[in-house]
């Protein structure tokens, strides 16, 4: 695939931060899994350094016991570095997801007992001026074939984990299940607030509002066991 300006950099991190990554997938991943939460595409401070989804540094290196070498993309932008595990910069909205996990559930390995945590879209996109262009602002043409493959890796997703529930961390990860995922049954599907301090929602109480939409799905019990 290509993409056009103002897209300028594209970061794979399944590829320069393949190692961390599969370490996540070999200690958290194994099926089934009771509820998949769904994020967008990789943080610029999150995944995008750790490859793992919503990877802010502390938490994936202090409680997900993650930390392996970074390589590099084959071209980075000046004002988006990877630095991998050395990255001194948080991922607020990896900070508050993870941070909510961490809270609720006494070790990693009670937490992925019931959840899974991936992304739509592993790509990141960066502009010319170094800011992030999310997938659903690329043109038409661009949009389509990369959805077509996010898709299809979604429904794998599914059938491996054979969730009950996917939740959309925010809305996009939502649709883009209810457009692939419509027919799949027994799955529920919904979304809870993205976490991201850019969402004035999720600046206010980000952990109870959660809760609260989680529960409204089905999904119930947050107490530490």
């Amino acid at each position: 695939m290509t993409f056009s300006l103002p897209v300028a950099y594209v970061y794979n991190p399944l590829e320069y931060a393949k190692k961390p990554h599969e370490t996540y997938l070999r200690l958290y991943g194994t099926s089934p899994r009771e509820v998949l939460l769904l994020g967008m595409n990789p943080g610029p401070f999150g995944m995008a350094q750790t490859g793992v989804p919503f990877g802010e540094i502390t938490v994936t290196r202090e409680w997900l016991k993650i930390e392996e070498a970074v390589q590099q993309p084959p071209r980075t932008h000046p004002k988006r570095p990877v630095e991998g595990f050395d990255c001194k910069k948080s991922e607020v909205s990896g900070r508050r997801l993870w941070g909510w996990a961490k809270s609720r559930f006494i070790n990693p390995e009670t937490f992925f007992d019931r959840y899974f945590v991936a992304n739509y879209c592993p790509l990141i996109f960066i502009e010319e001026g170094g800011r992030n262009r999310t997938p659903d602002k690329l043109p038409k043409a661009e949009r389509e074939p990369l959805f077509e493959a996010c898709d299809r890796a979604l429904i794998d997703l599914v059938d491996y984990f054979s969730p009950s529930y996917l939740v959309g961390v925010g809305a996009f990860a939502e649709k883009r299940a209810q457009v692939c995922l419509k027919e799949k049954n027994g799955l529920t599907i919904g979304k809870i607030t993205h976490p991201s301090p850019a969402n004035p929602r999720a600046n206010r109480g980000w952990e109870a509002f959660i809760e609260k939409e989680l529960t409204a799905l089905g999904i119930e019990d947050f107490s530490l066991y």
